[in-house]
This record gives C-alpha cells, structure tokens and sequence, in this order.
C-alpha cells in the first residue's frame, strides 16, 4: 500500500456533493496530484444514488420529491441504494497494477478487519450471482437485493454494498455499511407496480442485515467510522493521516453554492 495515506470524516452533504468529491478525488489521484484517501460520509438529505448504467425512469421522481430526497447518479456500476441510516467510506487509491477483484478483495478485507471489532461473526461472500440474468429481473433494481463475491455479510446476509470503477490509474469504490432499517423503504420509490413494490420489499427484508439488527442496540456514525479506520491500518500495515483543514475548504464551497 501506499506510503501516505489520508483519512477524512466528511460528514453530511447532499448527493452531487459527495459523489462530485470521488470522482474529483479520483482524478487528483491519477494525476498524482493527492494522497490516496479513505473517506468516510453520511447524506443529506437522504439520497436514492443510481448505477452509472441505471436509467432515471426506475425511479417515481413524484414519491422522492415529496420525501425531500436527492436523487444523485454515482461513478460506479451497479443498482440503486437509498442512503439514510448507514455509514457510507470511499477509497480513491493507485491501482498499481491490481485487478479490479483483487483489489475488491483487500478493500473487503480491511472492511472487514474493522466491522469484526463490532461483530466477530461477519463473512465476505464466497458466490457470485450472474448478474447479466439478474439486472433484466424487476427485482433486481435495489442493491441489496443480492450479494457479489466479497461483499459483507452476517448469517448470509448483505450488511455493505459497494462498487468499483478505475479513473485513469486510479481506483474509486464506495459502498454503504447499513446501521439501520430505513433503506427497506427504497421499494416505495421505485417506479414499478404495487405487486413488484411489495415482492421487492420482502427480498430486501430477506437478503439484508444492519449493524443494529446484529447488535440490537443504537449505533454510532462515530463507532463505525473509528472501527473501519482501525481495521484499515491493522489489516494493510499503515497509519492514516487525517485531513484537517477540509472544514474550510467545504465551508468556503458551500458558501459559493448557495
């Protein structure tokens, strides 16, 4: 791994926001412009994020609109994700010559390392559905309708989604560690009949698992944060430097967006 390595909690910010950062980061990264990043974030408002190869009609714009919530297209690959009460990281790094599965596999590693510190019986996925069939299914529009190789689990369920995409020489993935039940309620807005509404509701209970569920107590942004930033630098043999000087940098952003 790379010799410097910089963590940031950035906080909350809308859906163009967060993904407009990645993809910037990326770039920076590929033009050895910035150090490698492990970030972590939440969103607000609340924001259903698409695939980069998703189409905007799978979503009832009439239902998100009156929620109040973004709509944002990521980077990535993919399905559809609403991101409420979870933990989202992103890692922008040089791919150095790695795969995109062995570098999926570290990333799960490390996630990993730092989500045992909460629940020593988590697993990474062995399988591998066959995602060309299941992305023609209605049923496949949420993420979380289905794990991929080395995606997280508990008892054979899905607790984080990611997806991975190279910009130039770097590597961008991001994912979603759930910590509580309300992406179940993505189903009510997607633009698909009351009956796929209701079959996709019960895959979603089916095939996901959130920190709270496992743990049945209230958990922290802040927790997770710290254990994924420690099974990081366990799990790769580094010590982050954190990135201080961010709360300017987005005030002074902010302030020219509104």
């Amino acid at each position: 791994m790379p010799a410097s390595f910089e963590f940031l909690d950035s906080g909350a910010h809308t859906g163009d926001w967060n993904m407009g950062f990645d993809v910037n980061r990326a770039h920076q990264v590929d033009a050895c412009e910035a150090a490698p990043l492990l970030r972590v974030f939440h969103w607000t408002p609340w924001c259903i994020s698409l695939g980069r190869h998703q189409t905007a009609e799978e979503i009832d714009r009439q239902r998100t609109d009156k929620a109040g919530y973004g709509i944002v297209r990521r980077p990535t690959g993919g399905r559809a994700i609403l991101h409420a009460e979870e933990l989202t990281y992103s890692i922008v790094m040089p791919s150095e010559g790695r795969g995109v599965m062995e570098v999926y596999r570290q990333i799960s590693e490390a996630l990993t390392a730092g989500l045992k510190l909460l629940v020593p019986e988590i697993d990474i996925a062995k399988s591998q559905p066959n995602f060309q069939k299941l992305y023609r299914e209605p049923g496949s529009i949420p993420c979380f309708s289905s794990s991929a190789r080395y995606e997280i689990e508990f008892g054979g369920k899905k607790l984080v989604g990611s997806a991975q995409r190279r910009i130039g020489s770097a590597v961008l993935q991001h994912g979603s560690i759930l910590i509580g039940d309300a992406h179940l309620t993505l189903a009510d807005y997607l633009a698909v009949e009351d009956d796929v509404r209701e079959q996709l509701r019960h895959d979603m209970r089916e095939h996901t698992i959130t920190l709270q569920d496992i743990l049945q107590r209230p958990v922290s942004r802040t927790e997770v944060a710290d254990a994924i930033r420690t099974g990081f630098e366990r799990n790769w043999d580094l010590r982050f430097s954190t990135l201080r000087e961010y709360d300017y940098i987005h005030s002074e952003d902010e302030a020219r967006d509104e």
